[in-house]
């Protein structure tokens, strides 16, 4: 039997396929409309079993807003170019938009959701079979608050969502905390919300880089007393580089090496205990105040934090809880 244009066009105006497939899922079902939908469905399923191993690190993340509720989606594929087909825009915005009437609070609810008479997860692998790559829901996040703000960045790679604990926040304070968010990526609310294991892990580290800073300095006072430009010898390889330059004699490296591994070991042994746990909280809180939103520095005028920014909005406001999903290394 041949296939018709007039076949071809109504079947790819009901899947979106490509005419190829359409016409050769028409010719294997005699025509049969409906059979070849299930062709191609079938297809898309074949494909996206076949790519399951594949990486998919493109794609698309749209955020939106409403009422109380705020949600953001990704939709992931394996190449810029099919992220930035209006096809698989739409779909995400159609994801996004069922997520949004429905208030989805996890990532299994919204792949269960019925769209265009299909689930949502049945749907990504029907488009994975149009465009023959891998497919996957790679991000669900919501925020439910009396007031709510979310903040999709150019390029479809990056968005935001925001929960304040009052109603009523003006449109432009709460776009400037979700761009906020946005641009400067903190951690947590505030301090308080900072888990604390991140917590320790950063006094810990704090804690080693004041130890080693202070051996670091007194190594460098006794080589200098000692005559010895701690510049040459501050690491094996430059020790031997220099030798080799004729800057350094294998005495002095020799001399070197035994001055930095004798202070080294004494200043180690002799380390002032309360004033290394002073310098690493100094350094906690800095870490504090660049991480956390409410106490970070206003991206629009560096004379306000996040907090005094909102507290001068609308007395008493805060931010309760965000999210930042961006499928690009921050």
């Amino acid at each position: 039997m041949a296939v018709t244009m007039a076949e071809i066009t109504k079947l790819r105006h009901l899947t979106s396929a490509g005419l190829m497939d359409c016409k050769k899922a028409l010719a294997e079902t005699n025509g049969d409309i409906e059979a070849a939908v299930e062709i191609l469905r079938k297809k898309g399923q074949a494909v996206a079993a076949k790519r399951e191993d594949r990486q998919a690190s493109e794609g698309c993340v749209l955020a939106a807003s409403e009422g109380n509720f705020a949600a953001v989606v990704a939709l992931k594929c394996e190449t810029d170019f099919v992220a930035k087909n209006a096809g698989f825009v739409e779909l995400t915005k159609e994801i996004l938009g069922a997520a949004m009437a429905n208030k989805v609070k996890s990532t299994d609810e919204l792949k269960a959701l019925v769209l265009n008479g299909q689930t949502i997860a049945d749907l990504i692998v029907e488009e994975s079979g149009k465009t023959g790559e891998k497919m996957e829901l790679g991000a669900y996040e919501y925020v439910e608050a009396p007031s709510v703000m979310s903040y999709n960045h150019l390029g479809n790679k990056l968005a935001t969502i925001v929960g304040f604990n009052a109603e009523g926040v003006d449109f432009q304070v709460g776009r400037d905390v979700a761009m906020q968010v946005a641009s400067m990526n903190p951690v947590a609310v505030d301090r308080d919300s900072v888990p604390q294991s991140v917590k320790d892990s950063e006094y810990n580290v704090a804690v080693e880089k004041t130890k080693e800073e202070q051996v670091k300095r007194a190594v460098e006072v006794a080589l200098k007393k000692a005559g010895i430009n701690p510049n040459l010898v501050d690491s094996e390889a430059h020790i031997e580089s220099n030798i080799a330059k004729g800057w350094l004699t294998e005495e002095e490296a020799d001399k070197a090496r035994v001055i930095a591994k004798e202070t080294a070991e004494a200043k180690a042994a002799n380390l002032p205990e309360q004033m290394i746990k002073n310098i690493a909280e100094g350094r906690l809180n800095k870490f504090f105040k660049e991480s956390c939103l409410m106490e970070q520095e206003f991206i629009k005028d560096a004379d306000l934090t996040i907090g005094k920014y909102l507290e001068k909005a609308q007395k008493g406001l805060v931010v309760v809880e965000f999210k930042r999903v961006n499928l690009n290394e921050d």
